[in-house]
């Protein structure tokens, strides 16, 4: 019998392989010297040391709204024992990157970030952007006078000098959006981060409420001159018409079925597999969206793990035939495509 639960996860994962193994088997290594970068909390890192990553997570929110979110609303050393035992799991689980995606005045914290990537010992990113979501409540009052340009700005500046004083750049942006059709104010986040990808190499991810809106958002993309390879569509598992993930897939979108939990394995699996069917399995994203310390609630709440992926999903899409060389795809080479620095020329 395995003597941990990581190495029965490796073996049940791969035969012979493991899960660590799946970042380093089947490689299409670029040529020496021409490895690629990632901006994590703890400064950037080459492509090939991402490994297996969490693409979509939270270690905090506070949902109070723009207006009054602030730092003294909670104590960083509680979150931080909070969060630390769920990212050290994760971690002996085999994963080694998460990106936490918890957007500017909803919560985002990169020193806290900084202080657990280290503790936990896994590669953290963090993000750039507004979140227009939720009927614009975590939007500044600056997000609805500035233009694109100044928005965008306001990002390209985070992602050059740092985040609010901290040294700290963010390694992708982080929008959301409600369900289409677009508003106004969701239509300029778009814009302005498709501006600030042409100037960081950023990959936007956009909270998108259902296919009519990410339909839209590529439309702006379009006009922007950007192609679907810069964006993920975050939440499509909310869509039900695996026609227009299908579509996505085709423009290059990479799209993400977060919320993977015990009791949405089927659900996901049913979407993945539509999509391995289609050949498309290298646009696909998996995550959890879970987490997290929520200011606000008695002792920050029910923080929900980062696991149910390592310990049920990959199980299930082995017993449903997907092999090593898929999962490394969906694991390791996906996210490492999504989150690499890319400079683009008009």
């Amino acid at each position: 019998m395995p003597s941990t639960r990581r190495e029965f996860l490796q073996i049940s994962l791969a035969g012979a392989g493991c899960l660590a193994g799946l970042a380093s088997s089947c490689t299409n290594r670029p040529a020496r010297g021409a490895l690629r970068t990632v901006q994590t909390v703890l400064g950037p890192i080459r492509e090939n040391q991402l490994g297996v990553t969490l693409p979509h997570e939270h270690v905090l929110v506070d949902f109070i709204g723009a207006a009054k979110v602030s730092r003294d609303r909670y104590r960083a050393d509680d979150v931080f024992k909070a969060a630390l035992p769920h990212l050290q799991r994760i971690r002996d689980l085999g994963c080694q990157t998460l990106a936490e995606c918890t957007s500017a005045y909803i919560g985002r914290d990169p020193a806290l970030l900084k202080r657990l990537a280290v503790a936990a010992g896994l590669n953290v990113l963090t993000n750039t952007g507004y979140y227009g979501a939720s009927k614009n409540k975590f939007l500044p009052e600056h997000a609805f006078t500035d233009s694109a340009d100044q928005l965008a700005e306001r990002w390209i500046r985070e992602a050059k000098e740092g985040i609010e004083g901290t040294g700290i750049r963010p390694g992708f942006m982080k929008i959301g959006v409600d369900a289409g059709p677009l508003s106004e104010v969701h239509r300029k986040l778009v814009h302005a981060a498709a501006r600030a990808h042409w100037a960081t190499g950023l990959t936007i991810a956009a909270h998108t409420g259902n296919g009519v809106a990410a339909l839209e958002e590529l439309a702006v993309l379009d006009r922007e001159g950007l192609k679907g390879e810069a964006f993920i569509w975050v939440h499509a598992q909310s869509e039900s018409d695996a026609k227009l993930h299908a579509r996505a897939a085709e423009r290059g979108v990479w799209v993400e079925f977060d919320g993977i939990g015990p009791n949405s394995i089927d659900q996901h699996l049913k979407l993945v597999l539509a999509m391995r069917a289609r050949g498309f399995l290298n646009r696909v994203l998996l995550s959890h969206d879970a987490g997290w310390y929520h200011v606000g609630e008695p002792g920050g709440g029910n923080f929900r793990p980062f696991d149910a992926l390592f310990t049920t999903f990959v199980p299930a899409l082995k017993n449903a035939g997907c092999s090593e060389t898929e999962l490394r795809q969906l694991l390791v080479l996906n996210p490492r495509e999504v989150f690499v620095i890319r400079v683009r020329g008009r």
